[in-house]
């Protein structure tokens, strides 16, 4: 006789196992739940004898791994709906950010806003993915350029996943614009955030990875590599925001470091695309920014998959590019414009995802797991990329307990 703490069943359940049946699906299903993990799962007529503290019938319903946003700016201040307005009357991104605007006008307010107010303003934004079945978002730094700030902004991410019940990961962004006093020294910067900031972070263990920035208008690869070369001695893992404006050689950059993921890749060229492959790093596509850029040269997806590169898909949510706060409109968005399947856009929310935040323990629904668990009221789990602007989510189930 087995103990469980809670039994599911009349469902069935989209494992997103790598498997040869479509999304992993097992039909009239039953799955429970033991200390916060998944203890067992299958056909119900093949349930073991068992005694659950609790059972739960859901009546038809469809079970998925909960969802996982792998790449979200969420923590800043302000808005930049001028700017958009801008580029709407044919401003491109880079005059903006020449101009004085872009990411530092986000810099400008968050510096500008007391914890409070960050702390409001991010629950708002965080909300909207959990409604939508996240159980799993990272948040990253990066509107400080400070230490005071980038330190605030991580705080706020702690804040958060205490209170949401939600997990966050948290990323150390400090490299993702020249701040205005460093304007013209962009290496005296670099040695900052080298030498002040990743150790102070470190010590504080307030990041679970490094992201930076590699474009022309941000930071250039050797820059990058002297970021990433110091997170690897401090045992950080890296990720890199590459190859989103130009051909920077920013996959090829991030798959030399190991890296997590390398992240956009509109311009990703063979050679970067190789060594993504043969790093094991994670392609994050981000349809939000591609589609509020008005970018015409979408990510190579044909080749990432000739490949064998994991495609993941993120909301990218931040002020400038991708003032998108939901994962199913992603998802959506990435079969439109990416020609992404349904599938692999689930598991590009799910498996691929937990893969580019180095989360092995989540992702699919299989024995072992923790038991992070979406509950939807579909008739086929290709309906979550079908639907624009419905929510057919019922339940959530971090590590097991009910949100």
């Amino acid at each position: 006789m087995r103990d469980w703490d809670l039994l599911l069943t009349d469902t069935s359940v989209a494992t997103m196992t790598e498997s040869d049946q479509a999304y992993g699906i097992i039909e009239n299903a039953a799955v429970a739940i033991a200390n916060g993990k998944i203890a067992w799962l299958g056909r119900a007529v093949d349930l073991p004898r068992s005694q659950a503290k609790n059972s739960r019938s859901l009546h038809g319903g469809w079970l998925t791994p909960a969802l996982i946003d792998c790449h979200t700016h969420l923590a800043f201040a302000g808005n930049r709906a001028a700017e958009f307005e801008q580029r709407l009357q044919g401003v491109s991104y880079e005059e903006i950010a020449r101009g004085g605007g872009g990411i530092m006008s986000t810099v400008n307010a968050t510096r500008a806003a007391d914890l409070t107010s960050l702390m409001r303003q991010t629950r708002s934004r965080l909300q909207y993915l959990r409604n939508e079945g996240c159980a799993t978002v990272e948040i990253k730094s990066g509107y400080g350029l400070n230490l005071d700030v980038e330190i605030r902004l991580l705080e706020v991410a702690n804040a958060l996943a205490a209170e949401s019940g939600l997990s966050i990961s948290r990323t150390f962004l400090g490299a993702h614009a020249v701040p205005t006093e460093f304007k013209g020294k962009a290496d005296d910067y670099i040695d900052l955030v080298c030498e002040t900031m990743l150790p102070a972070i470190h010590e504080g263990k307030l990041a679970d990875a490094v992201d930076a920035y590699c474009e022309p208008i941000a930071f250039s690869a050797q820059q990058v590599s002297r970021v990433f070369a110091k997170a690897a001695g401090l045992g950080l893992p890296v990720k890199l925001h590459a190859d989103q404006l130009s051909d920077s050689g920013g996959a090829e950059l991030a798959a030399s470091f190991g890296a997590r993921s390398a992240d956009h890749l509109e311009y990703t060229n063979h050679a970067g695309i190789k060594a993504l492959a043969a790093a094991g790093t994670v392609a994050v596509l981000l349809p939000g920014a591609y589609l509020v850029l008005g970018e015409t040269r979408p990510p190579p997806v044909s080749q990432l998959r000739s490949a064998g590169v994991p495609i993941a898909i993120a909301t990218d949510c931040n002020p400038g590019t991708s003032p998108v706060c939901s994962i199913r409109t992603t998802m959506s968005l990435a079969t439109s414009l990416f020609g992404l399947s349904p599938e692999e856009c689930l598991a590009g929310v799910t498996r691929n995802a937990a893969k580019a935040l180095g989360l092995a323990d989540r992702g699919t629904l299989e024995t072992g797991k923790r038991a992070d668990i979406a509950v939807w009221n579909i008739g086929h789990p290709r309906e979550l990329s079908y639907w624009i602007g419905t929510n057919e989510l019922t339940d959530l189930y971090v590590a097991g307990k009910r949100l």
